[in-house]
């Protein structure tokens, strides 16, 4: 049974595992992986640990949106450039450390993957980006019992997959590691949790 080609993958820029996981979701993209990929925002603010808070509409969290926000204005209107902008945020986020919280930050990643930021932050300031990244986080949290990044989606199928290495721009490795987590979700059901209990280095 061949691994399945159409399946969606949750984010969030903060979370380095999802960035090791859309990294070789990138790499094999780039390598000629024939994926359909649907990319879903989820909020980690309202996430785990929130107890049935609303963060959506506290001023406190908006700032944490605006990444998202971003890159959901990217996908959603500039289809062409979320695939840069996306590698952009997860590099710029982890391994320079920046803050996207910071509009201007935001704006400068997004002129160096080559989109017009002035009309990206544009549409983030329109605000359906953040009600789009509202209705696919709920359903779904609704729909599949989501609970972090990366959950990879595969029809009804709902797997949170922590993958520990980055492809490094090696797109065979990055296509063989993703072709292995979506067998595993279609082929073995009975595989609940696997999990190492100490991580080698």
């Amino acid at each position: 049974m061949s691994a399945p080609t159409k399946f969606a993958v949750t984010w969030d820029y903060r979370c380095p595992f999802a960035r090791n996981g859309h990294e070789h979701l990138l790499d094999g993209l780039a390598a000629g992986a024939p994926w359909e990929i649907t990319f879903i925002p989820f909020f980690l603010n309202q996430g785990m640990g929130t107890d049935g808070r609303n963060t959506w509409d506290d001023p406190s969290h908006q700032a944490d949106l605006l990444a998202l926000a971003a890159a959901i204005a990217v996908r959603d209107r500039f289809s062409d450039h979320f695939l840069d902008v996306h590698r952009t945020f997860f590099a710029a986020r982890h391994a320079e450390g920046a803050d996207l919280r910071d509009r201007d930050v935001v704006a400068t990643l997004l002129t160096r993957a080559g989109v017009d930021a002035h009309a990206v932050l544009a549409e983030v300031d329109a605000g359906w980006p953040a009600e789009v990244i509202r209705t696919e986080h709920e359903r779904c949290v609704a729909e599949l019992e989501v609970f972090g990044v990366p959950t990879f989606v595969v029809d009804d199928d709902a797997v949170f997959a922590r993958l520990m290495t980055r492809p490094d721009g090696d797109g065979d490795m990055a296509r063989v590691t993703i072709d292995r987590v979506l067998s595993l979700i279609g082929e073995h059901p009975e595989l609940n949790e696997f999990k190492h209990t100490r991580v080698g280095r």
